[in-house]
């Protein structure tokens, strides 16, 4: 990947996407499709973007959208976007996009914490179990590790907890986040929360006890955890983060 200026780039913190078309989820199955009723009562099969267990975000019957593709080569060209949640929350279940919004954050200045840095670079290889880091920020005596995990699954009233599955993947993220503290350099881990019900983030002890005992021993070792909540925009193809979350541990 290039090295890009991260000076001045000034990107709307609310930037619209292409049109999204609303249905009526009727299930997801096989893990990456789901069924989605439209308004003339015809049915599809769209394309689900999420490797989680997604718990709490399907509801069958319930309002979703989904965007479209244009390339011909596609089996499914719809995706699955938006999705309601029990109580009527909206949750962004496309984790793909999780990066994309947090680069518009970090270019927007919408993440204060991680302002003041010159080149951002994405999917760069580190770490000696050969992870990839979603971000690596640059400047002339540093450099910042950020991986971003995205945020869907709410329980109590506001809890937003993660992991939705056991993640042996995000624990060896987290020891790689500490390997580079321990190397001396600035190594941080964002809750990109897409849920519009969800004020606090925690780990998911009850779901993977490992993981939250690894974030704890991460916190103390420097790492670094933030969290920022998206606006979630459906009508209008639209989502980006907004605002800080605390993180709960």
């Amino acid at each position: 990947m290039k090295k890009e200026n991260l000076t001045g780039a000034g990107s709307s913190p609310i930037s619209v996407g292409e049109v999204w078309q609303s249905g009526v989820l009727l299930r997801r199955y096989k893990r990456f499709l789901a069924d989605v009723r439209l308004a003339d009562g015809s049915e599809i099969t769209v394309h689900c973007p999420n490797t989680g267990s997604m718990k709490n975000c399907v509801v069958p019957e319930s309002p979703c959208w989904f965007s479209t593709s244009t390339n011909p080569k596609r089996k499914y060209p719809h995706t699955l976007e938006v999705v309601t949640t029990p109580g009527g929350f909206w949750a962004g279940i496309n984790t793909g996009r999780a990066n994309d919004l947090v680069e518009t954050g970090l270019r927007s200045g919408v993440i204060q914490e991680l302002q003041g840095y010159e080149r951002l670079l994405r999917e760069q290889r580190y770490g000696a179990e050969k992870s990839r880091i979603d971000f690596l920020l640059e400047r002339t005596d540093e450099q910042c590790f950020v991986e971003v995990k995205n945020v869907t699954l709410m329980d109590e009233p506001g809890q937003g907890l993660f992991p939705d599955a056991v993640t042996s993947r995000g624990t060896k993220h987290l020891r790689e986040l500490m390997a580079m503290v321990d190397a001396g350099q600035r190594a941080v881990l964002l809750f990109c929360v897409q849920h519009t019900g969800i004020r606090w983030v925690e780990p998911a002890d009850a779901i993977d006890p490992l993981y939250g005992e690894t974030l704890r021993l991460a916190t103390e070792a420097g790492v670094e955890v933030l969290a920022y909540s998206a606006t979630i925009m459906p009508e209008r193809g639209a989502v980006a983060l907004s605002q800080a979350l605390p993180v709960r541990l």
